[in-house]
């Protein structure tokens, strides 16, 4: 991933926080509940202030994870009784394998090179007829934001990143701000 300097001070990710007060993945959670059994063991990659992981942990016994000590921090102080590892989007460097893999908004940080190495990396970690839940921002080409890399995708690139190790299970546009800004993809692996 490349270096993304936003979330690695307590200053920015306190900043994060208040920005991402009153949002939560709850739609794209309800989506995710349609398809992954309650009780099972999901990864959260990129739990950011615990919004969604929060959420996650009623139904499933989750491990939340992030690439930056700060907001595992936070996470840490604010859930002492979660699980919370540090983990490379891309790499996903973590030797437990899950029912469930789960991101809203993250892997869009991602080059195309890295979020491919991710998708087989998933693979790798789920149990058989395993289920990924991501979300991703809608549009085309990149940019940098506050110094962060974003890449924007359609749902026909996110059906070529993907539908060669997963069968899609949806894959559609939501509002997030504006009306059809974002995808959700859930897929279940091959």
């Amino acid at each position: 991933m490349k270096e993304e300097k936003y979330y690695h001070t307590k200053e920015s990710v306190d900043e994060y926080i208040k920005l991402a007060e009153g949002f939560s993945g709850n739609e794209l959670i309800t989506s995710l509940k349609t398809f992954l059994p309650k009780k099972s063991t999901l990864l959260e990659i990129g739990s950011g202030p615990g919004t969604d992981w929060n959420i996650l942990n009623k139904t499933y016994s989750v491990t939340g994870s992030d690439n930056s000590n700060a907001f595992i921090n936070h996470l840490k102080s604010s859930n002492p009784n979660g699980e919370f590892i540090m983990l490379d989007a891309a790499t996903l460097k973590v030797d437990n394998k899950f029912d469930g893999i789960y991101s809203n908004k993250v892997l869009h940080h991602l080059t195309d090179n890295e979020l491919k190495t991710s998708i087989l990396r998933q693979k790798e970690l789920l149990n058989p007829n395993g289920i990924i839940c991501h979300s991703f921002w809608k549009g085309e080409g990149d940019e940098t934001f506050k110094g962060m890399y974003v890449k924007y995708h359609t749902q026909k690139a996110l059906l070529g990143f993907f539908e060669e190790h997963f069968d899609l299970l949806v894959l559609e546009n939501y509002q997030e701000f504006d009306a059809d800004d974002s995808i959700l993809l859930i897929g279940r692996k091959k």
